[in-house]
């Protein structure tokens, strides 16, 4: 299992040199008391605890949240950053400056670096999205794959490949890799992955990766790598959960089936939902949008204790799923580092005030946040 030996007396000189490199005035008053374990050092010896990035902390503009990242993580995942439309807006540019900061800010915090990602059917600017010659469209992923993947080789430790090319029941997505290149498309983009970074872990992310139809899809797109003798090295199990479901034995199932294969299992983007969503929607496709209302933001002004309470045992449950499983699960990453940055502020319905992480707007540690720092000890 990997190891991040983390002290407390490493993350206050490390968020010391950090703002000095970003050119903030940042006192090192991480939340955990000194000299107390971080959630980083207490799941060391089981799987990295990973954040999502964005570019007020890559930019180091948000300077509670990089004392937080300093003190309590092991790992990042950029939120934005690196999405296709965001890296390469044109055929022929590249913008450079935020994903290589990002990638800066992982080395200079010793994580494990995740780039996300390099292939997804959303976030992707018109020339791609609307290019329907095969020799062209795979020419555009080949120069995009061999040029990002190329960039940061020997740095980045894990790349998000392919990113939710399944839809629930298992069938391929009809983006525009999948309608103009067939199946084929997935088994190039981990080719040219694993060429451009050869000692780069390569990953599947997708949602609802508990679904058993779903599941489905996920072992056969593994098998079609493995079969054409691709390198697949984990499945990433996006983790954008609720107060009730999904139920611990369907991710326990999925965990199971994806270790299987002899990949490694990651939990990725984890937030919790505390709101109500009467359209009953499935996943995080962030094309849908709804109007707001009074009765779908029902904790504006804060979050009972009843409810804060139940968001701490649905994360003690999770983490001793994921403990269980440890030997599967190598990482598991928070869609943001607090609730002030999470997207779910923002979808389904803009605007509304939502409290999915161990962390909350003003960086302090929640209740979930301190069962987790003892869950081992129960």
């Amino acid at each position: 299992m990997p190891k991040f030996p983390l002290l407390s007396l490493l993350s206050a000189l490390l968020v010391a040199v950090l703002a000095a490199c970003a050119g903030t005035n940042v006192a090192s008053n991480a939340p955990a008391t000194p000299g107390a374990p971080s959630l980083a050092e207490v799941y060391a010896d089981n799987f990295y605890i990973g954040a999502a990035v964005n570019a007020r902390q890559i930019s180091g503009r948000d300077t509670a949240g990089l004392r937080l990242l300093a003190s309590d993580f092991s790992s990042i995942t950029p939120e934005n950053v690196m999405k296709w439309e965001e890296i390469q807006p044109g055929p022929d540019t590249y913008t450079w400056e935020l994903a290589d900061g990002y990638v800066e800010l992982g080395e200079r915090l010793d994580m494990w670096i995740i780039g996300h990602t390099l292939v997804w059917h959303s976030q992707l600017p018109a020339y791609v999205r609307e290019t329907t010659d095969p020799d062209q469209l795979r020419a555009y992923m080949e120069d995009h794959i061999r040029t990002v993947a190329g960039r940061y080789a020997g740095r980045i430790d894990g790349w998000d490949v392919l990113n939710e090319a399944l839809n629930e029941d298992g069938s391929y997505r009809e983006s525009v890799f999948y309608k103009v290149l067939g199946e084929q498309y997935i088994v190039d983009a981990f080719r040219l992955a694993a060429e451009a970074a050869p000692n780069t872990q390569l990953y599947y992310n997708d949602y609802n990766l508990n679904n058993p139809q779903k599941r489905q899809g996920v072992l056969r797109l593994v098998k079609l790598l493995q079969d054409n003798g691709v390198r697949i090295d984990g499945v990433g199990m996006q983790g954008h959960y609720n107060l009730n479901g999904p139920p611990i034995a369907e991710v326990e199932a999925s965990i199971d089936a994806y270790a299987g294969t002899g990949v490694n299992v990651m939990i990725t983007e984890l937030d919790l939902t505390t709101l109500p969503n009467p359209w009953d929607l499935d996943g995080a496709d962030v094309n849908q949008d709804f109007e707001n209302s009074p009765e779908m933001n029902p904790y504006p002004d804060g979050l009972p204790d009843s409810v804060s309470t139940k968001i701490a045992d649905r994360y003690a449950d999770l983490f001793d799923l994921f403990l269980r499983k440890d030997e599967a699960v190598t990482r598991v990453t928070l869609w943001g580092i607090n609730d002030a940055q999470t997207w779910l502020n923002n979808w389904p319905i803009r605007g509304r005030t939502n409290y999915p992480l161990l962390f909350d707007r003003e960086s302090r540690p929640k209740e979930a946040y301190d069962r987790l720092l003892t869950l081992k000890d129960n």
